[in-house]
């Protein structure tokens, strides 16, 4: 298992071993004592998310102000450009953001630990995404940030509008949104 640091160090690309041949693939997806070693992060992981999406839908950019999630996510289905917002006011780096390219082809995982506001864009035809997180669902603390805020600047790889469920579309400017001390 390789661990890269990406431009926000807390947010983590996980790349695993993959052994394939002629009749496919075997790879070890999460292991919680390699992960703990290897980057650090002491994670429960207490629920398993799947969601399948067309191209060009965007969902996020999502958190929960209270009982804050950690994800692991990934893809085994087609490919996304995923996006993790530092939304931490006493961060140096709140408000910047990360994109990385996840795909079934590439096995990459990635680490984005809570504080942080997380969203993805579908780039294939359709994409089925999974994701671990380290609290349960809380509808009640669920924000959202607007995916096209100018004061973050995410350069989304798509070239139209992507489309977005009625939630997503009330997201909030980064000003305007309700973010962690």
């Amino acid at each position: 298992m390789k661990i890269t640091p990406t431009s926000l160090p807390e947010v983590l690309v996980i790349e695993p071993q993959v052994f394939g041949d002629s009749r496919g693939f075997f790879y070890e997806s999460f292991n919680a004592r390699k992960f703990a070693e290897l980057t650090g992060v002491q994670a429960e992981f207490v629920q398993d998310n799947h969601s399948k999406s067309g191209k060009n839908i965007l969902r996020g950019l999502h958190y929960q102000i209270q009982q804050a999630q950690g994800k692991l996510v990934r893809v085994v289905s087609g490919e996304v450009f995923d996006v993790a917002v530092d939304i931490r006011k006493s961060s140096p780096n709140f408000g910047k953001w990360v994109g990385v390219n996840l795909s079934a082809e590439n096995s990459r995982q990635l680490w984005i630990p809570p504080g942080f506001a997380h969203g993805f864009v579908v780039l294939s035809e359709q994409a089925e995404f999974l994701y671990k997180t380290t609290d349960y669902w809380a509808p009640e603390y669920e924000r959202c940030l607007a995916w096209n805020d100018p004061e973050i600047g995410i350069d989304w790889p798509i070239s139209e509008t992507p489309l977005l469920s009625a939630k997503d579309q009330l997201g909030k400017s980064l000003s305007e949104a309700e973010v962690f001390a």
